[in-house]
């Protein structure tokens, strides 16, 4: 597959005039402000700047007139509206059991999507072509009027954000190096970004869901594995090379005889995840130690994570003391995170986070416990509300605001579209 070059990359539009499109635009999209005059109150751009970069915005199919706003004893002003319809963006997330496509609008929002299940494991050779199946499922199951405009992807494991590549994922095996941003972009002929799911769930969390305004917020999410999304002064930390947030792999006991994927023993994902609550379910059924997962064992052939919460709900003991023990692990991980980050939020989301109220109880209960009072005063711990399709909308934010940042817009907007120009990752 050919690789994504440089050789077309150049800034069409100069810097401060790109700074202040950005200003603008950023204002009209976020709804601060919708008029003319909103706008040079609020961006410190003079009235005739302002008039200019409207115009400009709307010559290039960004910005529309609206209906009129309220008036304030004057003519009422004319509200700007932000075409969010003249671009779609298709996104996906891949977990470890399964495949999320979704097709978004620039404002954001889910259009439509679809979820089916799938093993990480199976290689990119095998659910790549899938994702690029149900991408074009997507596209033809409606007439949409607007071209593509770019690509998001979130995959259960370290990415280099850089370069859109998976590196030395534990759960991912044939995908450490594989070249995803590549391959999807030479296909669609449209900018690709590739970051870890858990980021872009903390992000569709931030944008879109209740962690809107937080500052400070941690997103974990608990699952096969297990993993977080931080969130610094109101922008997504992924770290130097892309990594950060990876606390699955934190150490949380000395002595444990269950090894790691990462080949580590004593990580939290190992003894605390999803995968370590059917493997220690399952022992407890074929040990004879609970009836209830000794016959959800005979119906099903196995048992998993929501096996254990529904054990939970039916008070079987082991189920809850199995809930509690990966709660307080959980709990003990975070409390140690909120000492040392101090964030305001800390969401919860992932199927074993839908394990039932024990679990949050636990984790929430070891948090307060451990942590310092003052780290603690302000901190709302709460279950993710959108959960299954946080993934998606972050992984929709993520490309929009990328193709709107200052360095990117101004090489594309006098085109008026992205579509057609995969180099722009690299800008």
């Amino acid at each position: 597959m050919t690789p994504v070059t440089t050789a077309d990359i150049e800034t069409a539009v100069p810097g401060e005039h790109v700074a202040n499109l950005c200003t603008v635009l950023d204002l009209v999209r976020s709804g601060t402000a919708v008029t003319r005059p909103e706008l040079v109150r609020t961006s410190g751009l003079g009235r005739t700047v302002i008039t200019q970069r409207v115009a400009d915005l709307m010559s290039y199919g960004l910005l529309a007139e609206g209906e009129l706003g309220p008036s304030t004893g004057g003519r009422a002003p004319r509200q700007l509206r932000f075409r969010c319809e003249a671009g779609r963006i298709l996104v996906a997330e891949l977990g470890a059991s399964s495949i999320a496509v979704g097709l978004t609008d620039l404002r954001g929002r889910l259009l439509a999507h679809r979820e089916e299940p799938a093993d990480i494991a199976a290689g990119p050779e095998v659910l790549l072509p899938r994702v690029e199946e149900l991408f074009d499922e997507l596209l033809a199951a409606e007439a949409w009027d607007s071209p593509l405009w770019g690509i998001g992807i979130g995959v259960p494991g370290p990415v280099e954000f850089a370069t859109g590549r998976p590196i030395a994922p534990p759960i991912m095996p044939g995908w450490d190096g594989y070249p995803v941003r590549d391959r999807l972009a030479e296909r669609h002929r449209v900018p690709v970004w590739v970051d870890n799911e858990v980021n872009l769930m903390a992000l569709g969390e931030l944008r879109g869901g209740l962690a809107q305004g937080a500052r400070e917020f941690v997103y974990l999410k608990i699952g096969t594995g297990i993993g977080a999304g931080l969130v610094s002064d109101g922008i997504l930390h992924r770290g130097a090379q892309g990594c950060a947030g990876d606390v699955g792999h934190v150490a949380v006991v000395e002595d444990s005889e269950v090894v790691c994927r990462c080949g580590n023993v004593g990580c939290l994902e190992a003894l605390a995840g999803g995968a370590a609550l059917g493997r220690e379910a399952t022992a407890a059924a074929t040990e004879g130690r609970s009836s209830f997962l000794a016959e959800a064992l005979a119906t099903a052939g196995h048992l998993e994570a929501r096996d254990v919460g529904r054990g939970a709900d039916h008070g079987d003991p082991v189920c809850l003391e199995l809930l509690t023990r990966s709660g307080r692990l959980v709990g003990e991980m975070l409390a140690t995170l909120v000492n040392f980050y101090n964030p305001s939020l800390i969401l919860i989301g992932g199927g074993v986070a839908a394990s039932g109220d024990v679990l949050l109880a636990t984790i929430r209960q070891t948090v307060y416990r451990r942590s310092l009072p003052l780290a603690t005063r302000d901190l709302r711990l709460a279950r993710s509300p959108l959960d299954d399709e946080a993934g998606l909308t972050g992984a929709g934010f993520m490309v929009i605001d990328e193709l709107f940042s200052p360095q990117r817009l101004g090489a594309w907007v006098e085109s008026r579209t992205p579509a057609g120009r995969p180099d722009l990752v690299l800008v």
